[in-house]
């Protein structure tokens, strides 16, 4: 097989087959033609229309295809390869290992993955192992040795676990590469590989990344077999359900700005910040003004990051202040408000943190803090994402704009 090659095998079939899809948009997910055990699931919680995302991965993954996805965050990936998964599940005879398994870069994409799974499976016996560094080796290793069908795991810890020779892969069936450019971004490459050695060959891998450009996509044409090839909407533009809105602001008055965006506006605020200290001292002086804030970063421990997440997404914490680390970490419905305290490191940072709102078809609203020297790095987001935004300047300390 070409490098290339599993970029263009069978693109016109798959083309085709994604146009019947769309007619699934505005119709039920019992046109899959779903177990009555999953269908029941879904139904108890509510899942009713596919997103675009789903209604085209679910019907080829379902028949044994991989596919390969490119989507903007919040399209409802999780769903549209938790399903196939859940079937496949529902017909494996072995019972004693895991049969699936699904890797992603970050703890808390874990979790919510695994949560999500517990949501919709038909069975108590269909049980799931979550491998991810931070957290204590025991109950994960607890869990793989009662025979977890489904894995899901950060490729860190998985690697350690399979050295020590703690976990099998010889049953694995459904192979999920989730989030793919982000797991590369963060050095996972070499570890992916390993692991998918492990695997074997002859099974069904789903992959799925914000962007299709250099390591991607030869990850993909390692990985992949003729895979159904989905693209929702442009992966570098962001969703048309956000305002988007700079304010040119000193950085000494971004947290009074801060402040007066907090009383104007209703919702909840997630913050994004350069760095750990600086989203500590964002929300020690928040919480000092007044403010029900949480912090969230690579050096809070596990469980102060599940704490932060919690009361943040049930509404004790009305503001979330975070590094990139949770850019593509939370999965928090009905955030109203993203606010860019410090611009991103790249445009394709500006598109992950701003898909934390919007989400679902929902509105939101996102707003950059930029000084007076940042005006070129601001262009050149605007211009590589082919934006516009409305732009404000700060006229006083108190934070009025105009």
């Amino acid at each position: 097989m070409r490098p290339d090659s599993v970029l263009t095998a069978s693109r016109r079939e798959d083309r085709l087959r994604n146009q019947e899809t769309i007619d699934f948009l505005n119709t039920h997910f019992s046109q899959f033609n779903l177990s009555a055990a999953l269908m029941s699931r879904m139904n108890f919680n509510n899942f009713v229309t596919p997103t675009p995302v789903q209604a085209q991965a679910i019907p080829p993954a379902l028949e044994g295809r991989d596919v390969l996805a490119t989507a903007q965050t919040g399209t409802g990936k999780t769903l549209s390869f938790l399903i196939p998964i859940v079937e496949m599940l529902q017909k494996a005879q072995d019972r004693n290992a895991a049969q699936a398994l699904i890797l992603l870069p970050t703890r808390e994409l874990a979790m919510q993955v695994e949560a999500s799974f517990k949501t919709i499976r038909t069975s108590s016996e269909q049980t799931v192992a979550l491998v991810v560094g931070g957290m204590q080796e025991r109950p994960q290793l607890d869990a793989i040795r009662r025979g977890a069908r489904l894995i899901v795991a950060t490729p860190g810890r998985l690697e350690d676990f399979l050295k020590r020779k703690l976990v099998r892969m010889d049953q694995v069936k459904v192979l999920v590469l989730d989030e793919v450019d982000r797991m590369l971004d963060m050095g996972f490459q070499p570890a992916i590989a390993r692991i998918v050695a492990m695997i074997p060959e002859h099974r069904q891998t789903l992959c799925y990344s914000a962007t299709l450009e250099g390591a991607v996509k030869q990850v993909a044409s390692k990985y992949l077999k003729e895979p159904v090839r989905i693209e929702i909407g442009s992966v570098l533009t962001p969703s048309e359900n956000v305002e988007l809105r700079t304010f040119e602001v000193e950085q000494s008055d971004k947290l009074e700005l801060l402040q007066h965006l907090l009383n104007a506006e209703k919702g909840s605020f997630l913050v994004f910040v350069r760095t750990k200290h600086g989203a500590d001292r964002v929300a020690r002086r928040l919480a000092r003004s007044g403010w029900s804030a949480a912090q969230i970063h690579g050096d809070r421990s596990q469980s102060q990051r599940n704490s932060a997440l919690r009361g943040f997404s049930e509404g004790r914490h009305r503001v979330l202040v975070a590094t990139d680390v949770a850019a593509r970490g939370i999965d928090v419905a009905h955030v109203a408000h993203v606010v860019n305290y410090d611009l991103p490191k790249q445009a394709e940072d500006f598109v992950h943190r701003v898909g934390r709102t919007g989400r679902a078809s929902a509105k939101g609203v996102a707003s950059t803090f930029a000084g007076p020297t940042e005006r070129k790095e601001l262009k050149k987001i605007e211009k590589t994402l082919s934006i516009q935004m409305k732009r404000f300047r700060v006229r006083s300390l108190e934070g009025n704009a105009a």
